[in-house]
């Protein structure tokens, strides 16, 4: 029955989009081929309004062994012939609907894709946003997200290494869950999302087909509102130990020579994983819909084809090695069903019960093939005159620094996110060395190798806000510094990039700027982009989010003995200032929180600055001429002293820069600044290697008090219990 153009709009495409529906098929589609194209042609699957600009961003270099969007995740060299698969998706709309299950499916897809491509994840990060944390709801999410990422990540077996977690009113209907997986596979042994051979056989291997899930891709392509609770269906539901299974039956696979090509069923399901890997072979696919396992009976054709069921894989095998390939599933207890066949014409049919339900070009569903490619219009948002109307000589200077430092690092954005990371396995598959020696990034080890990861996410959403192209530089600076203070040299960029709707000029501004922004600070730090995500619609009746470009950065560390750590070590260690102090307190937690500022001018930034600041960092923890080295970011300066003296109850006794404001000293946000401290016994090599670049003296070590300017501020101890606990006490 051929459908019709309202029940086009139902499900979400355009009257435009339709017609051309029409054109490609000679015809008018029926409801399983209209539902087939509305999920693939969404926002989430499609990228129709921001293809244009992803292919701007820098997508090449010398260690890329596949370009961004080649295949499921990126695939770097990172030599000894091994290779670093990772990327980074956003679970954004399920866990503001369904928290629990949103979260947990976002982490079980993304390790999916890396372990498609056949190599094993190591480690997982993860990006949250959420709403005030005083607020009740904010609270529920935090608890369910919090718990959904530590029963997947913990039962799945791979630890959660490192993330970020940021609390602003303006996600308090649209909580973010950006998750990341890294992995390691042998050069030469991946897997490809592809299909071709005619007559070889399609597999469906894991978990049954229900109904949970169906139309996720095109809900997570739509503002939340009111009725979004309505669209529980749209979340799908998790079983880590079944993907557990799959994920060991799978790494079974890998050196075989049994697998054309592999692909996970994500958004859109067997939609998508038999449209995708049929245009990427440029072959055709005859399934059999009335073969997939379910876990529901009667199941329509549209269920079949849109459902998103975790846990499930598609495989296209060599012809006559079925056995060998069903042993395997078989020994795990695991679902492996032959559905079809590849054809040589190039369209894919979709049968139940004899009857041919859907028959389309694949090519005509995906991204670069028969999707539509929009350009939206974009205008300088409003609220940047406020922006660029702010003094902040208008601002009080604090007589009583101590207690504003005390509030400082109370706030959600600073304080410890010790109650979110207790939960996660951080030590599982005891890969991870930064669990007792905290660095910048998170370090992780390479078995049976010298080898270390350095692995990250970062991205301050309201420098974005506050100026696009200054923040999404920023959010690419901090990622590689933060690599680079780990001892590690970036080697590339996975993102996910989360923003209002597209249709709202204003954000599409932001949208295009801090690409601008992302791309320049990539090619300066020669980290391209091996692919990631865009998440659009996170927007509701009180408005879109900030612009929030998730940056996921993998570096590399050629031996796990250079590896930098952020504690200071001794007391009487010299305690240095490595870049230039700024009277500048824009952007600043400390302006927007304390002072009630929310908006001025990003912090400053120059890239040029922050390149230089970088290749001295590298080069002074090559030499060996630092214990510590931590970055300064949120807080300011006296949060960076703080955390690096709490780690082994050390102090520090450091005097005020009287040239400058002292809250702008103190919490000031200026970026290209790194704190590191030096033994006493190497200090006249360490000045000479620093050369002419800014460096500050800014005091010493101490046994476990804080010094400023010769007052004693207390105990670090006593500073370390509120920076620990203020989360926790929030949540009691």
């Amino acid at each position: 029955m051929e459908a019709t153009l309202d029940q086009a709009r139902q499900l979400g495409l355009q009257e435009a989009e339709f017609e051309e529906i029409k054109k490609i098929l000679g015809r008018t589609p029926n409801f399983n081929e209209t539902a087939m194209y509305s999920v693939m042609w969404s926002e989430h699957c499609s990228y129709k309004n921001s293809i244009k600009y992803l292919k701007k961003l820098p997508r090449d270099g010398s260690r890329l062994l596949v370009k961004a969007g080649e295949e499921n995740a990126g695939l770097v060299d990172i030599g000894d012939g091994l290779a670093v698969v990772f990327k980074i998706e956003s679970h954004n709309h399920p866990s503001a609907i369904e928290p629990f299950q949103g979260a947990a499916t976002g982490v079980g897809g993304i390790h999916r894709d890396i372990f498609t491509m056949g190599a094993r994840p190591i480690a997982a990060l993860n990006s949250l946003r959420f709403g005030n944390l005083k607020n009740p709801k904010t609270q529920h999410l935090l608890k369910g997200i919090v718990k959904g990422i530590s029963h997947y990540g913990n039962c799945f077996g791979v630890p959660t290494v490192g993330g970020e977690v940021y609390f602003e009113d303006c996600y308090q209907t649209n909580p973010l869950v950006n998750a990341m997986s890294v992995g390691i596979v042998k050069v030469g042994q991946t897997f490809s999302a592809t299909s071709y051979g005619e007559g070889n056989p399609v597999f469906i291997v894991g978990a049954a087909t229900g109904k949970d899930g169906i139309g996720g891709a095109s809900f997570a392509s739509a503002d939340i509102t009111e009725d979004s609770a309505e669209q529980l269906p749209a979340v799908q539901v998790g079983d880590p130990f079944e993907e557990k299974k799959l994920l060991e039956a799978c790494m079974e696979l890998v050196g075989k020579d049994l697998v054309i090509g592999m692909q996970d069923m994500g958004a859109a399901g067997i939609s998508c994983s038999t449209s995708e890997m049929s245009a990427k072979g440029q072959h055709g696919m005859n399934i059999d819909l009335s073969k997939v396992p379910t876990r529901q009976e009667n199941m329509k054709a549209w269920e079949m084809l849109l459902s998103e069921s975790q846990e499930r894989m598609l495989i296209v095998i060599e012809k006559g090695k079925e056995a060998e390939v069903q042993a395997i599933f078989d020994k795990w207890d695991i679902h492996c069903e032959q559905i079809g066949e590849v054809t040589k014409e190039e369209r894919l049919k979709y049968y139940l019960d004899g009857e041919l339900m859907a028959d389309v070009p694949g090519e005509s569903l995906v991204l670069g093939g028969g999707a539509p490619v929009y350009e939206r219009e974009y205008k300088e948002p409003a609220y940047f005159a406020q922006v660029n109307a702010f003094d902040q000589n208008s601002i009080p200077r604090p007589g009583d620094l101590k207690a504003v430092a005390e509030q400082i690092i109370r706030l959600p954005n600073i304080a410890s996110k010790r109650w979110v990371y207790d939960q996660y396995d951080s030590m599982v598959g005891t890969a991870n060395a930064s669990t007792n020696n905290p660095s910048d990034a998170a370090i992780v080890r390479i078995h049976g190798t010298d080898k270390a990861l350095a692995v990250t996410v970062d991205c301050n959403s309201r420098y974005v806000f506050l100026n696009p192209h200054v923040g999404g530089m920023i959010a690419v600076s901090e990622a590689a510094r933060n690599i680079v203070c780990s001892g590690g040299q970036p080697v590339g960029v996975t993102n996910c990039l989360n923003f209002g709707n597209p249709y709202n000029p204003e954000v599409y501004y932001q949208f295009v700027h801090a690409l601008r922004g992302m791309s320049d600070a990539c090619i300066q730090f020669d980290a391209p982009v091996t692919g990631g995500n865009v998440s659009f619609y996170n927007q509701s009746e009180d408005g879109p989010v900030y612009p929030t470009p998730t940056i996921g950065m993998v570096g590399v560390l050629d031996h796990i003995s250079h590896a930098m750590t952020l504690d200071f070590k001794n007391e009487g260690d010299h305690i240095y200032l490595l870049g230039r102090s700024r009277n500048d307190i824009n952007g600043s937690e400390y302006l927007f929180k304390l002072h009630e500022v929310t908006h001025s001018p990003a912090p400053h930034f120059d890239l040029q600055e922050e390149a230089a600041l970088q290749n001295k960092v590298a080069s002074l923890i090559k030499d060996k001429l630092v214990l510590s080295a931590h970055d300064v970011s949120e807080g300011g300066l006296f949060t960076t002293l703080l955390e690096s003296a709490a780690v082994n109850d050390k102090g520090f006794s450091i005097a005020l820069n009287s040239e400058l404001r002292p809250d702008a000293f103190l919490f000031g946000e200026a970026q290209s600044r790194v704190v590191v401290s030096v033994n006493p016994g190497q200090k006249a090599a360490f000045e000479a290697a620093v050369g002419d670049h800014p460096l500050e003296y800014l005091g010493t070590v101490t046994a476990g008090n804080i010094v400023i300017d010769g007052a004693d501020w207390s105990a670090t101890a006593s500073w370390k219990t509120q920076y620990d606990t203020a989360i926790e006490n929030e949540l009691r």
